[in-house]
């Protein structure tokens, strides 16, 4: 009874070490064993043989592509032990099972394939129990598939043995096709078994390390797949992918990433669920897919049309499967860029969390496999995300990845870009130095800086530094110094617009021509050096040169849109107003939808072709608004939205138009269409959707509300309602021309809704109150827009012209010289200040302004050239 106690004991714990890899207590525990129980020295062979074998493998582990080289000398052991054990037959059915398993994997390290899949034949695998098995033997049987699988490979299909009815191979007399499916299941089944088999070891472990005493002894983490393992849950859908197979490929993917993790399987989920998402990302599309709950089609255009008929399926059903994650309530993603991102984003975290950071030399390469890693897992959520356009999401991705990037400039740059996109821009400037400081001769990364400096920030001496930088490299940038002049030229251009002193504008102005010049000289084949040479001229009011080298940039790219703006801007300075407006209609042939090339195709209709035919763009720009940005609110009431309607709707009464009374609710609503004659499109530019965008975006925008341009803003891209709030003023201004103060009051109201603090909107208040006649009123209107932009120059004029009204003549005076200091190309406020003089005596003076208002409208456009946009 004692002896029998003991053998139970020793056997549990022979199992034990059998299931967590022990390999170096067996051979003392079969030592115990056999003196124990003598009849079972067979089964001490065994062990013995496994032991033995286990840690040969482990010293001198398989590699992935490699074949075995033949007996070795340290094998001989392990086959003696395995084959005494075979040979006597006193072993039990299971254990017998067991040392044929054994014996199979043997022949297999020794490069005996035919005797492998001999021993594997004898033994059925298939009809080995999974329920009730020990956790070990699980290991096992999902091994010996495996290594039947890498038999079948290496065996030639029309081998002898295989041919020999006495091994009872099943490969005999099959096809090929048969064969490769035979493969295949062999490496499903292997793979479904091994996550069986490690699911049930860690949960035997921790069940283990929580009932024995709180003495340091393994962990889950020391579980190892191996070589056999590893294969059988990789194989199949390598071969499937090979075959042309996606569909059964991706369904092998899914299946190993349902299945319940445990820590041994981690690194492999991570690497599956990476090359999946990358599979979904690069080689299926919306069409081609299907729900991972669903079955996957039986015709997929994701396989081989030539394998079509060779498509194989799952074919083999298991009496224990692995558990799977299930529950209520669980997303299930409906399209391949939902499930790929899902899988990227399971892997970054997997990637954050057993990140190695340490920089000691012992764990260098754990570092650099780490890094690798998660950059191939960012890369492709910058695919995924990418796009869709999620770039806000995207930098919060990469900015979880700096943990990984010190002196990493991959990870940097990409940071920086995804900032740039999201619109961060203050930000991806700072990320952009580190990644000069790690990459300081590569000049594409400080023209970035400048494209963020120059456009949205406005950073004007940031900007210059990072141009600078440029142009020091010498001829480490020898192809991108003409973009570090560019970069330069335009610094110095929107400096000499910034510059409220005469002589610091011409001074920048003399700067920014030298810079263009330089530019276009390295680079006399790029339109854009010829281009901003030519603005710069223009701004200059050096016409005719300006003409010479906006055609040489035509000559250079005939659609570039700013040029031909350009070009009909200097032909409206040369008050050939008609050509101008034909060069007008021709851009928007081809770029319909470029506001700035609207807003002066209204002043130009306004002069070649009445204001009727201005008003009627003006609503068109509305409609193109409303469809490009797509603001709609579907509350809104209507009220207001019909103005532009009504005011063209009958042409011929259009002096006669009357505006709705805004303050009425009864009146003030969308009108019916029929009755009217337009469509209710307008509706977003109601006063009561402006008052809700007022209510949502007065705030974001109150940093930029002051910028608001009866033109096109000098800095960066327009907001959509300051776009909206715009073409209203554009509107209010022709219907001043008009002489309809109740028109364009209203125009103005719609823009007030959206900016009540713009100084653009108090100084068309101004204006209208001008027209009325109300100078008090005008005064003070002016003066508002002047304590938020103190240099807007046309202000500045009409409350010069009012104190000049007002016979304060010596503060008129003032403020327009103020005003020439601002701008010294403003031929009206050379007249006003003329005016003035006069009206104080000197003659001379005043006589000089009109000589010098006389030679500057001369050469005037129709909006000034800073309408058009100054970016790199």
């Amino acid at each position: 009874m004692t002896a029998r106690k003991s053998g139970s004991r020793l056997e549990t714990e022979i199992e034990r070490c059998r299931s967590e890899g022990q390999w170096d207590k067996i051979p003392e525990l079969v030592r115990q064993l056999s003196a124990k129980l003598i009849s079972n020295d067979d089964l001490g062979e065994l062990l013995l043989g496994e032991c033995k074998l286990q840690t040969y493998l482990k010293e001198n582990p398989i590699k992935q592509g490699a074949s075995p080289r033949g007996p070795r000398p340290k094998l001989v052991e392990v086959r003696k032990h395995l084959t005494a054990a075979l040979d006597r037959g006193n072993l039990k059915a299971d254990y017998l099972q067991e040392a044929s398993l054994l014996m199979a994997k043997l022949c297999y390290v020794e490069g005996e394939y035919n005797d492998a899949l001999g021993h594997y034949s004898r033994v059925n695998l298939d009809d080995m129990q999974l329920v009730g098995a020990p956790v070990y033997r699980l290991s096992m049987i999902a091994e010996a598939y495996a290594t039947k699988g890498l038999c079948l490979e290496k065996v030639p299909a029309a081998s002898p043995s295989l041919s020999n009815k006495n091994t009872g191979s099943p490969s005999s007399n099959k096809s090929t096709t048969d064969r490769e499916q035979e493969i295949i299941t062999c490496y499903e089944k292997s793979g479904d078994i091994a996550l069986l088999y490690l699911q049930e070891a860690e949960k035997a472990l921790s069940a283990g390390i929580q009932n024995r005493s709180p003495k340091p002894g393994p962990t889950a983490q020391d579980l190892e797949l191996g070589y056999f393992l590893e294969t059988g849950m990789q194989r199949a859908h390598v071969i499937h992918f090979k075959n042309g197979n996606l569909t059964r490929g991706v369904g092998r993917f899914r299946e190993i990433l349902r299945a319940v993790e445990t820590r041994t399987t981690q690194s492999l989920r991570m690497t599956i669920a990476r090359q999946l998402a990358e599979i979904l990302l690069r080689g299926m599309c919306e069409q081609s897919y299907w729900s991972p709950l669903e079955d996957p089609p039986s015709v997929s255009p994701l396989d081989d049309p030539t394998r079509q008929g060779h498509t194989h399926s799952k074919n083999y059903s298991l009496s224990r499967r692995p558990r799977v994650y299930s529950g209520e309530n669980l997303f299930c993603p409906q399209e391949n860029t939902e499930e790929a991102l899902l899988l990227l984003l399971i892997s970054e975290s997997m990637a954050n969390r057993d990140a190695v950071l340490s920089r000691i030399p012992e764990h260098n390469n754990d570092r650099i496999i780490s890094l690798q890693s998660a950059s191939v897992v960012y890369d492709l959520l910058t695919i995924a995300l990418g796009r869709r356009g999620q770039y806000e999401m995207l930098s919060e991705c990469l900015e979880r990845a700096m943990k990984f990037a010190f002196e990493e400039f991959h990870l940097w740059y990409q940071l920086a870009l995804s900032l740039m996109a999201a619109g961060k821009s203050a930000r991806a400037v700072k990320v952009l130095k580190e990644c000069i400081r790690l990459k300081p001769d590569d000049p594409t990364i400080p023209l970035l800086a400048v494209k963020l400096c120059i456009g949205p920030l406005h950073w004007l001496d940031e900007g210059e530094c990072f141009g600078k930088m440029v142009i020091d490299m010498g001829e480490k940038a020898a192809e991108f110094r003409a973009k570090g002049y560019l970069a330069i030229g335009l610094v110095y251009s929107l400096k000499a617009t910034d510059a409220s002193l005469r002589s610091t504008q011409e001074d920048y102005q003399r700067k920014a021509l030298g810079a263009f010049q330089r530019a276009q000289s390295l680079s006399p084949t790029d339109h854009l050096a010829a281009f901003y040479l030519a603005l710069q001229l223009a701004v200059s009011r050096q016409i005719p040169e300006a003409l010479g080298y906006v055609r040489q940039a035509l000559q250079l790219q005939g659609d570039d849109v700013h040029s031909l703006h350009l070009l009909a801007l200097l032909l409206s300075a040369q008050k050939h107003y008609h050509d101008a407006l034909n060069i007008i209609e021709m851009a928007l042939s081809e770029y319909p939808e470029n506001f700035n090339l609207l807003y002066t195709k209204v002043k130009l209709e306004s002069m070649c072709r009445g204001p009727e035919e201005a008003l009627l763009t003006c609503k068109h720009m509305l409609q193109i608004w409303k469809s490009f940005y797509n603001l709609t609110n579907p509350s809104d009431s209507g009220r207001g939205s019909s103005l532009l309607d009504r005011a063209i709707a009958d042409r011929r009464q259009l002096n006669a138009m009357t505006l709705p009374d805004f303050s009425d609710p009864e009146t003030g609503g969308l009108q019916d269409a029929n009755t009217l004659g337009f469509s209710s499109m307008f509706s977003v530019c109601s006063v009561h959707a402006t008052s809700i965008a007022a209510s949502r975006v007065e705030q974001a925008l109150s940093e930029v509300a002051s910028s608001l341009q009866s033109s096109a803003p000098k800095h960066g891209p327009l907001h959509p309602w300051m776009t909206l709030a715009q073409i209203w003023l554009h509107a209010a201004e022709v219907y001043i021309g008009m002489s309809k103060p109740a028109e364009a009051s209203a125009c103005t109201q719609e823009a007030a809704n959206l900016f009540p603090t713009s100084h653009n909107v108090l100084y068309m208040r101004g204006q209208i109150a001008e027209l009325r006649g109300n100078m008090d009123e005008a005064k003070r209107w002016y003066e508002e827009a002047l304590s938020i932009n103190p240099t807007h120059v046309k202000t500045m004029q009409r409350l010069g012209l009012i104190l000049h009204q007002l016979q304060r003549y010596s503060l008129s005076e003032k403020v327009l010289r103020d005003a020439v200091q601002v701008n010294s190309t403003a031929h009206d406020v050379w007249n006003s200040l003329g005016e003035v003089l006069q009206a104080q005596g000197n003659a001379a003076a005043a006589t000089e302004c009109f000589l010098t208002a006389l030679e500057l409208e001369a050469s005037s456009p129709i909006l000034p050239f800073t309408i058009i946009p100054r970016a790199l």
